[in-house]
């Protein structure tokens, strides 16, 4: 009888390397929001990949980086908190030579822990074939890795071995969640991230790091064929709340709906959505607002 084997990795990195777009990947599912933008990733995602071999539970966490502000702070703590309490690290980089201050910063982190560490190099679509070896090369003595694997996480490149490699270091285990289990996460918590992805595809570079996005309403109507939802993106200023609406509310509208498609595809049914627009100045460095809008303290308390 074959072994099943589970256990909890945790994807690291800095921001925009790829954390996201690998495990929405590996699941199968959309769950992580993905953008070019830093701090995409604002709380500890946990999605559930199960198969035959076994499960493994993945915690996507925010991008380690030098915080800014209380949420800086926040996240930061939460990424590398989890560094102690999994079975196996994923260390995501890009596919370079050249190891920047935030990279050395990572594998400083990655010395002081016990937990197996695999690199994997993303995006290897991006360059030529023969020069992987050389990223290899340049990454291979800065931190004491299990194994090295280059991936491609949007064309699923690898991805497979990826997988197997990582059931190689899991020990034999419980099955944690039911098979059909993608996410721990409530379905009100995937709807305002995704709501707020297309607010930072769509908007200037100076205010995403600024928005926040709280659903105020979900209900679903007698017929069970519609589900009514009101949201309200909350940013810190009322210059950006111009930006975010829009000329004619042209800008609110196109988000509205772009994060309704994906909202219906995770539903599985028709959705009202109506979005409304909230100035809080620096609700980044408000405790209350911090948790009001959906990022838990429990991940940064002991």
């Amino acid at each position: 009888m074959r072994t099943f084997k589970s256990g909890f990795v945790t994807l690291i990195g800095r921001p925009n390397v790829g954390k996201s777009t690998l495990m929405n990947h590996l699941i199968g599912q959309k769950i992580a929001i993905t953008s070019n933008k830093p701090q995409t990733t604002r709380n500890r995602i946990q999605t559930v990949y199960t198969s035959e071999e076994g499960q493994i539970i993945f915690l996507d966490t925010p991008g380690i980086h030098k915080a800014k502000n209380k949420l800086g702070e926040y996240m930061v703590t939460v990424a590398e908190r989890t560094l102690h309490e999994v079975d196996l690290i994923l260390w995501l980089v890009e596919p370079t030579t050249f190891i920047g201050a935030g990279e050395r910063h990572i594998a400083e982190q990655l010395r002081k822990t016990d937990t197996p560490v695999i690199l994997v190099i993303n995006k290897i679509d991006m360059v030529a074939k023969a020069e992987i070896l050389t990223f290899i090369d340049a990454y291979k003595d800065i931190a004491p890795f299990q194994e090295i694997i280059p991936v491609s996480a949007l064309q699923g490149e690898n991805t497979e071995e990826l997988l197997k490699v990582m059931f190689d270091y899991l020990e034999e285990g419980p099955c944690y969640y039911n098979e059909d289990t993608i996410t721990d996460q409530p379905e009100r918590q995937i709807v305002s991230e995704l709501i707020r992805e297309k607010a930072l595809r769509n908007l200037n570079d100076e205010i995403p790091h600024g928005i926040a996005v709280a659903v105020e309403r979900m209900e679903e109507r007698s017929s069970g064929r519609l589900i009514d939802i009101d949201a309200t993106v909350v940013c810190e200023r009322d210059s950006h709340k111009g930006m975010i609406i829009g000329k004619q509310g042209a800008m609110l509208k196109k988000i509205g709906t772009q994060a309704r498609q994906d909202i219906e595809n995770l539903l599985d049914c028709k959705v009202n959505l109506k979005l409304w627009v909230k100035v809080k100045k620096d609700w980044r460095d408000s405790d209350f607002l911090i948790k009001n809008f959906g990022y838990r303290k429990s991940d940064i308390e002991e």
